[in-house]
């Protein structure tokens, strides 16, 4: 199996690389350009950040034999893009506009390996039901809404804002694994090489 670089730092994309047997991959946190044309349609954002921060770990790596991960996950209500809020009062606002309404998460996925290049997008449609000022504000109060895209993360307290999904569910944690796995198998990744005993 080749060397498989995560560039990314966040910890619920290690958990998840972790949680489909892949144990011995690196991390690379790169910097890389993450202003965008907000002409650009959703997907093409997400495919176009993902792929610049896996260029900008194939630079600093160095080693072209290497499958380095890179993906990019934005929110988006009705076309607006819902970062992380930079305060209290933004994460009441994000969340006061998801309530009772489908939102999408949208992730860009980009496996690299030498000159080679492969970006999906993922959809997921998340519908939350509908929430009080109390409930928002306790939520907030928890800290769990400041460094997460759209002011929420479904793995935590937000589960129970979380009416219906419609898609993967890990796309909305920030790695659509199903996807992730198929590209891999384009890369000579065999995530059931171990269980299959070779």
């Amino acid at each position: 199996m080749p060397r498989v670089i995560l560039a990314s730092q966040s910890p619920r994309r290690r958990q998840l690389l972790g949680q489909i047997g892949l144990q011995n991959f690196e991390l690379l946190s790169p910097d890389a350009d993450e202003s965008y044309d907000s002409k650009l349609h959703p997907e093409e954002i997400v495919s176009v950040l993902s792929r610049r921060k896996a260029e900008a770990a194939a630079q600093l790596l160095g080693d072209p034999a290497a499958v380095i991960i890179a993906a990019d996950t934005m929110v988006f209500l009705d076309q607006l893009r819902l970062g992380k809020p930079r305060n209290e009062k933004e994460a009441f606002q994000m969340l006061s506009a998801l309530s009772g309404k489908t939102h999408q998460v949208r992730t860009g996925v980009t496996a690299a390996q030498g000159g080679r290049r492969v970006t999906k997008v993922e959809t997921t449609d998340v519908t939350f039901r509908s929430l009080c000022e109390r409930e928002i504000w306790a939520y907030i109060r928890t800290g769990d809404p400041m460094d997460k895209a759209g002011a929420y993360g479904v793995q935590g307290r937000a589960a129970l804002f979380v009416e219906k999904i419609q898609g993967d569910y890990f796309n909305v944690m920030g790695l659509p694994l199903c996807l992730l796995g198929k590209m891999l198998e384009e890369f000579q990744v065999d995530l059931f090489r171990e269980v299959d005993g070779e």
